[in-house]
């Protein structure tokens, strides 16, 4: 059995012999786009410990804002950035950092409608402009998806003629906008479409200009149950977690 996997089972049979496995509740704290990837794993983890894990998401932004705001936790899943200033600022354990997985922004179309070219910069350009409306992450939010694309429009010199007839979303799925019948085109980070029924995901943005985002898992240093979530965070940058990463569209990080 491969070590990590030992590693994992270990820690989950010293909290059963302890005594926490019944008693510890795991609160989460993750960013959108790693959502299901917990989702995923929390059902196993909790067989293995008798643990209950509580999944809340948001923005990278939302969620440094609610952490720094005194937000209870044990594992928050962000940025790197975002989880080292927070262990600058003492609400994440010093070191505890574990990068976790890379996704990439994609463009989505509802199921059935056609599927535009966005294999070259050029294309990708021309299928937002042909487009009726383009849906993505709202920039003042804090998602790093909205963020970036914001400033990608500007450097592609289309930003005075998306904009007017953009569909932004505070958080949670852009593709549900495009289901819905209220955005004809959205861009949003490959793991926040692949979920969404109804929705198609037409391709990733072209390498020229995609945006690569990693996740980084960090320890609350305020958590009343560091053994259990230091064991989640195992589960999460384990071998277990490789197969569910690449079926939600992420990647594990390097």
């Amino acid at each position: 059995m491969n070590s990590h996997i030992w590693r994992v089972l270990a820690i989950a049979a010293a909290l059963s012999l302890s005594g926490l496995a019944s008693a510890a509740e795991v609160k989460v704290l993750t960013a959108g786009a790693f959502k299901q990837v917990v989702l995923a794993l929390v059902p196993n983890f909790e067989k293995q410990t008798g643990n209950k894990v509580v999944v809340d998401n948001d923005t990278a932004g939302g969620l440094k804002k609610r952490i720094e705001g005194g937000a209870a936790f044990d594992v928050a899943v962000i940025t790197p950035v975002v989880i080292d200033e927070l262990a600058n600022a003492g609400k994440i354990v010093s070191g505890s950092r574990v990068n976790l997985a890379t996704v990439g922004v994609g463009v989505v179309v509802k199921e059935g409608a056609p599927k535009p070219d966005v294999s070259t910069v050029e294309a990708f350009k021309r299928a937002l402009l042909a487009a009726k409306s383009v849906a993505y992450i709202d920039p003042a939010s804090g998602g790093s998806s909205g963020i970036y694309i914001d400033k990608l429009l500007e450097r592609l010199g289309i930003a005075d003629q998306i904009r007017p007839k953009a569909k932004l979303k505070k958080g949670g799925y852009v593709a549900e906008l495009i289901v819905s019948g209220e955005a004809e085109l959205g861009l949003h980070q490959i793991s926040e479409i692949v979920p969404v029924k109804g929705a198609v995901l037409v391709g990733p943005l072209p390498k020229e200009i995609q945006n690569t985002t990693t996740y980084a898992a960090g320890l609350s240093a305020s958590s009343q149950n560091k053994d259990a979530a230091q064991a989640l965070i195992e589960m999460f940058s384990g071998p277990a977690a490789a197969t569910v990463l690449k079926s939600k569209g992420m990647e594990p990080a390097n």
